[in-house]
This record gives C-alpha cells, sequence and structure tokens, in this order.
C-alpha cells in the first residue's frame, strides 16, 4: 500500500462510521462478543444486523450473508489475538469485506495491512503518540464503496486550496476521507512512529512477548502469544499494584498489563513480587 490509500482521522469511530454507512440497511456484520464499541457501535447505529459470536468461532461465522467482518486484531478487553489468517480466507471466500482495528496490536504485532480492506488504527496506545491521531488504510476497491460524508476542507485535492465555495473537489485517492487533524498530536506522532520504524517491529513484538510470558511464567501461565496480560479483577490485587506504582489498567472484570517497548524486566518481576507477594 501507498500513502495515498491512507487517510487520517481523530478517532477509530469516524472511519468505521463510514464503512458502516456504505452498507445498505440490515447488512449482516459479524464481530466478537465484547469487542471494543467503536467496532460495534456505527454498524449498529446505521441499522446494520451485527451477529456477535466468540472471538475464537469468528471466521466459522461467515456466510454468504455476511456483508463485513469487524474485528480487532488484538481484543482490548484481554489481549488474545485474532486469527487473521483464518479470518480473511473465510472473508475472501464468502465475499465479505474485512473491517480491522489494530489499536492495541500496531505498534508491537507485525501486521500487512494490504490484507485487509479496512484497516484501522489509532496511534495513542502501542504507537505512542497523542490522543487525537488515527489512520485508516483502505484498499482501493473498497474506497469506492465509501462516500466521504464528513468531507471538509482537509479532504479536497488540494487542501490549502480548498477553503471555499463550490463545486466538491475531493481528493482522488483515500486523502478524501481525511478529516482535519489535530495538528499538535501529528506533531508528536511523527517522531514516535520513526522511532518505532527504526526499533524494528519485529524486534518490538520478541520484546514485548517476551516481556508478558516472563510475567505469565512467573504467575503459572502457560506462555502467550500477546503483549497483553489479562487477570480476573480483585480489589485487594488493584490497590496493592497501585500501592507499589504499578500501573495496571482495570476494565470489565479485567485487570490488564501490558508490556511494550519502555517496559524492563525489573519492572515485571517488580509485578509479579507484588502480585506473589
Amino acid at each position: 500500500m501507498t500513502a495515498g490509500d491512507v487517510a487520517v482521522a481523530g478517532q477509530i469511530s469516524a472511519f468505521t462510521g463510514l464503512v458502516a454507512l456504505g452498507l445498505e440497511r440490515g447488512a449482516r456484520v459479524v464481530a466478537p462478543e465484547r469487542d471494543f464499541t467503536s467496532v460495534l457501535w456505527p454498524f449498529l447505529v446505521a441499522g446494520a444486523q451485527v451477529d456477535t459470536v466468540p472471538l475464537e468461532r469468528l471466521a466459522e461465522a461467515v456466510d454468504g450473508s455476511t456483508a463485513v467482518v469487524a474485528v480487532s486484531a488484538v481484543q482490548s478487553i484481554d489481549g488474545r489475538v485474532a486469527d487473521l489468517d483464518a479470518i480473511v480466507a473465510a472473508a475472501a471466500h464468502h465475499g465479505a469485506l474485512t473491517c480491522v482495528d489494530a489499536t492495541q496490536a500496531s505498534g508491537w504485532l507485525p501486521l500487512d495491512a494490504g490484507r485487509f480492506d479496512f484497516f484501522m488504527a489509532s496511534a495513542y496506545k502501542w504507537l505512542l503518540s497523542a490522543r487525537g491521531t488515527s489512520f485508516m488504510a483502505v484498499r482501493p476497491e473498497a474506497a469506492e464503496r465509501l462516500k466521504p460524508h464528513m468531507a471538509g476542507w482537509y479532504a479536497g485535492d488540494d487542501p490549502f486550496d480548498t477553503n471555499y465555495d463550490a463545486p466538491l473537489r475531493l481528493a482522488d485517492d483515500a486523502s478524501r476521507f481525511d478529516l482535519s487533524p489535530a495538528w499538535m498530536s501529528w506533531v508528536g506522532a511523527a517522531p514516535a512512529i520513526e522511532l518505532l520504524g527504526a526499533v524494528g517491529i519485529e524486534v518490538i513484538h520478541e520484546h514485548d512477548v517476551g516481556l508478558a510470558n516472563r510475567f505469565r511464567a512467573g504467575l503459572g501461565m502457560e506462555p502467550s502469544d500477546s503483549a497483553i496480560v489479562a487477570l480476573p479483577e480483585d480489589d485487594d490485587v488493584v490497590a496493592r499494584l497501585r500501592a507499589a506504582e504499578v500501573s495496571v489498567t482495570v476494565r470489565e472484570g479485567f485487570i490488564r498489563f501490558s508490556f511494550h517497548l519502555y517496559t524492563t524486566e525489573r519492572e515485571v518481576d517488580r509485578a509479579l513480587e507484588v502480585l506473589t507477594g
């Protein structure tokens, strides 16, 4: 894919909303249970028939009536990694579109955006950027299905010369889906993404998953393929972790630990000391 296949906005739901608005009302969308609402709600608002199934059964739930498979590459709630190979194969077999939110994956999990029809990511997580920075890579043939319903001056063929008046003068590539950027957020995003590219996603993947598995081993858990580890929520455990200045997120019955480029083995071991006493 090229830069011309990528649009920018401030949040994922703006892009998911465009995909949802491109469907006929009542179109079938298949998605995982308990996926992030920015992946699901735009389809529900647009009147799609959204069928949610366990993540592990997502590929087998795709059939000839499916218009879109919508899924987070890595589940925000517990860090499970979707079987994207199986999902892409099932979607291709049945002629369905793929809409992938990689917000919890981009920055540590090697992914080829060109495999998917719509590939989105907010950069404020693993891409080390500020809020207000999101991308959508879209295949040219899939882009033809979308209308730039939120087009403004920045979607023009020459944004600094399309500030006023008709006629419509949209960009002829994915930039026609751009939303006016929050400038300072993007100023910060540029060096962050350059840094990640310089280190290399394969190197970061090995580091992050290695630390997550070090943590899992310390708790007697089997190794995994994710940089996120989720444990059952426990108020006492959360209080002890925070008292020890171990940063965690509590979501929907889980305590979520994330391991990234800036995390060290010493910090992993500190968290284990707090958990194991």
